[in-house]
């Protein structure tokens, strides 16, 4: 094998691992022999000036059978054919040869290829670009046995798996062989440190996770659940994926991961963790043999109410959508495809193969495919009916694959063959480029052009780097510094027909090269159909959103998702947190706004300001209309009630003193009822009159106009003389009576006699009011009013002096005297 490594590389310690043990392996011998128990490479071949190599999992797994460790391990056996990738496969040799058939792009140059069967392992994916890159295995037994060498193809296309590519590409790196994949989408393949000679026409998984981040977003879920399958496609997809929704404030509610190796007991411990997240919307990043483990548990323990959101793996998958068994659950999933295109020619082109035709010679993949998609058998001739070994009968001969409605000849969906198909010409586009340098003009050292019989892969790789051109599609086919094309997702939305088929309806669009964000996504929300055929999109929340007037209270050792709402305070509004209005302000109802506070007064409106108001305009009223008639009795009524109080009060002072001989009871009839009883009835005395006064004769407004002087004098007249002389002379009995009576005890002890103030306070009272009679009889117009007004004032505050002002003034000047310690001494010293 000759091995090329350009000048100047730096080798990766995985890299120089990869290259130790591939020489290890290939030099182990000067023949290329094959290592007892494994399995056997199959290719398909066909000669060409130029050969390109072709990676293909055409069948999903591996077979191991079990080992006694006393025999030969038996090989390897590849199982579970996949139809779909039988279809890229064919995708691959209908673009190669087309370009043969046209010839525009490589005049009098014949493209070859080799195709390999690379099982869905790293493993087999690894021995069989070992081979493409210098060690052949026969197709027969005798080839088995000897084993040849031949030389390496400059380019390899695939493989599809994420795994498979890692694998190749640590390898293919080592020596600058280009590798050009169709499906492989895991962003850690971006690394060109890694992975220097890597490149592909389907989107890294950065601009996939964006997209649905940006779709988690937009529909404003926050609680979401991820199920990642167990490779480098699944892992490193959803963990960039959770990574990216925690930064937007949202929450993974589970992260669970299928294992390749898969139980129902494992399976069935995703789902109930599923169930038990309360999650609504989950991610299902796998390819679709994982997801399709996945939800045939889901069907069993009848998981519904899932909202599903599917990477671009199983997006478009048919081995999902074609069974009617998962439309009850995946109806109104969506998730993002990549560009979808009709190839024209290319059904015809696949409807050809037949085991019968001149083309199915050297064919190794026909016969499983033909086997598998008409579940017979060609081991047996078509005569024949009885079954072969494998329980199928034989086939007929006369079977067609256009009768046949099955996922390979299904051009309707038409996304990873579109990737096979650029691929294949993007390295012949680059091909063509090599081919068509101009001398001393090249890009290598010195300005040299490449050798155009002699395909040195380095030089391949730095060609297809640059390529840059329209297609027959009219979509621009180029590589960015990464090795990565342009990224136009569609989003799709899987509805059923009423055929009761599933079909991918296009909902949106997610176009990564707009620089800005919010334009890259466009959804028609109209067109939408949600799980369980809602038309409203879900609600995926741990804790639903605080209504306004509260604030989030994050729950103890739960996700920032997972809250609490507690209403704000009075006098508090919620914006993100609980504020305190201003002074001057408080909060409504709801606890959402800041009003001004109400002004608190006494209003007219109010039943207490009508009251009052009422109350205050009776009497302002009475003032207006009646003071005349009121002015006296009012007068003469208030001071009988005042000389009563006193008469009462002098009653008991002086009977208190005076029964103090042993045995005597007197005092039981000047108890406070008896008090109450003397002043009520002195007072009602005085009421008689004056109502006797007012119903007989009231007093009236009245005008003098004297003819000796320019002013007309108002007045009240009394009406009735003897009425007033009544009222007044009532009053006079009671001052008298007393007078007397205080005189009578002025001799009384004096701390607990108030008969001297009452005697100077009478005495004061009398005075002005026998003075008052003849003033007021000979006083003219307006100061007969002055001179009642005079009387009223001065009897009123000798009253108050004369009563209250020693009280007073022992109380503010002289404390010490008025205790009753004090009071009771000078009591029993004026007794003894």
């Amino acid at each position: 094998m000759r091995v090329l490594i350009q000048k100047n590389t730096i080798l990766h310690p995985m890299h120089l691992f990869l290259f130790m043990a591939v020489i290890r392996l290939l030099y182990q011998s000067q023949q290329c022999k094959i290592i007892p128990g494994s399995m056997p490479l199959t290719m398909l071949e066909k000669k060409g000036n130029i050969t390109l190599g072709g990676l293909f999992s055409l069948h999903d797994m591996v077979a191991e059978p079990s080992l006694s460790f006393n025999s030969t391990p038996p090989p390897l056996q590849c199982t579970r054919f996949n139809f779909r990738t039988f279809r890229w496969m064919q995708t691959m040799i209908f673009a190669i040869e087309e370009i043969n058939r046209v010839g525009t792009l490589l005049p009098n140059i014949t493209v070859g290829y080799k195709i390999y069967d690379s099982c869905s392992t790293p493993h087999q994916a690894l021995k069989a670009v070992m081979e493409l890159m210098g060690h052949e295995q026969g197709a027969g037994d005798e080839a088995h046995s000897r084993g040849t060498c031949h030389e390496t193809v400059p380019v390899v296309l695939g493989d599809g798996g994420s795994t498979q590519s890692i694998a190749v590409a640590h390898f293919l790196g080592v020596f600058h062989v280009p590798q050009v994949s169709y499906f492989s989408s895991c962003a850690c393949l971006s690394d060109k440190k890694e992975f220097p000679s890597f490149l592909r026409t389907m989107p890294s998984d950065l601009f996939q996770v964006d997209a649905l981040v940006q779709l988690v977003k937009h529909f404003g879920w926050t609680w979401v659940g991820v199920i990642a399958g167990d490779d480098a496609y699944g892992r490193g997809g959803a963990n960039i994926f959770a990574d990216e929704i925690r930064k937007l404030g949202a929450c993974v509610a589970l992260h669970e991961i299928i294992p390749k190796t898969q139980t129902q007991s494992t399976i069935s411990s995703i789902v109930f963790k599923i169930r038990s997240s309360g999650a609504r919307v989950i991610l299902v990043f796998a390819v679709e043999q994982d997801a399709a483990a996945l939800f045939d548990e889901a069907l069993r323990e009848g998981l519904t109410g899932v909202q599903w959101l599917a990477s671009e793996a199983w997006s478009t998958a048919a081995v999902l959508s074609t069974p009617k068994k998962y439309h009850h659950i995946l109806k109104g999933s969506m998730g993002f495809a990549i560009q979808r295109v009709y190839i024209p020619g290319l059904r015809d082109f696949l409807l050809r193969l037949h085991p019968l035709s001149p083309d199915a010679r050297g064919d190794p993949f026909l016969i499983p495919f033909w086997e598998e998609l008409f579940q017979c058998s060609l081991g047996l001739q078509a005569k024949s009916q009885e079954h072969n070994v494998e329980g199928r009968p034989p086939c007929s001969g006369a079977e067609e694959l256009g009768r046949v409605l099955n996922i390979y000849s299904d051009v309707s969906q038409l996304r990873i063959s579109y990737n096979v198909y650029k691929a294949v010409y993007a390295i012949v586009h680059a091909l063509k480029a090599m081919r068509s340098c101009v001398k001393d003009k090249g890009p290598f050292p010195q300005q040299a052009c490449p050798d155009g019989d002699t395909i040195q892969p380095w030089q391949l790789l730095h060609y297809i780097k640059q390529v840059n051109y329209l297609n027959s599609f009219g979509d621009e086919v180029k590589f960015d510094e990464n090795g990565d094309p342009g990224v136009i997702y569609e989003l799709v939305n899987w509805q059923l027909k009423p055929n009761g088929e599933m079909e991918f309806v296009t909902i949106g669009k997610f176009d990564e090269t707009v620089t800005a964000r919010k334009q890259k996504l466009h959804i028609q929300e109209q067109g939408i159909v949600w799980n369980g055929n809602q038309t409203k999109a879900p609600l995926s929340v741990c804790s639903s959103i605080c209504p306004p007037g509260t604030r989030k209270a994050v729950r103890p050792n739960v996700p920032v998702c997972c809250h609490d709402c507690v209403v704000c305070t009075a006098g508090e509004i919620n914006a993100i947190e609980c504020v305190r209005c201003p002074p001057e302000f408080w909060s409504n109802a709801e606890r959402t706004l800041c009003i001004p506070k109400e002004i608190e007064f006494l209003s007219f409106s109010d039943t207490m300001g009508i009251t009052l108001m009422a109350i205050s305009l009776i009497g302002s009223f009475c003032t207006c209309v009646w003071s005349c008639m009121l002015r006296h009795t009012a007068f003469g009524i208030t001071f009988v009630l005042c000389i009563s109080c006193v008469l009462g009060k002098t009653i008991v002072v002086l009977m208190a003193f005076r029964a103090t001989l042993p045995g005597s009871n007197v005092m039981k009839w000047f108890g406070p009822m008896q008090q109450k009883a003397v002043i009520t009835f002195c007072t009602l005395v005085q009421v008689i009159i004056c109502t006797v006064w007012l119903v007989v004769s009231p007093p009236s407004p009245r005008q003098l106009m004297p003819r000796e002087t320019a002013i007309v004098i108002l007045l009240c007249d009394e009406g009735s003389s003897i009425a007033f002389a009544l009222v007044l002379g009532y009053i006079g009995l009671l001052a008298c009576i007393c007078l007397l009576l205080a005189f009578l005890a002025r001799k009384l002890p004096g701390n607990f006699n108030e008969a001297k103030l009452i005697t100077f306070s009478m005495l004061i009272f009398c005075a002005v009011w026998a003075a008052f009679v003849p003033a007021y009889m000979s006083s003219p117009g307006k100061y007969t009013m002055v001179t009642e007004v005079f009387a009223i004032l001065a009897s009123s505050y000798g009253l108050l002096g004369c009563i209250f002002a020693p009280k007073c003034y022992t109380i503010l000047l002289m404390p010490e005297k008025n205790t009753r310690k004090h009071l009771m001494s000078k009591f029993a010293n004026s007794l003894f």
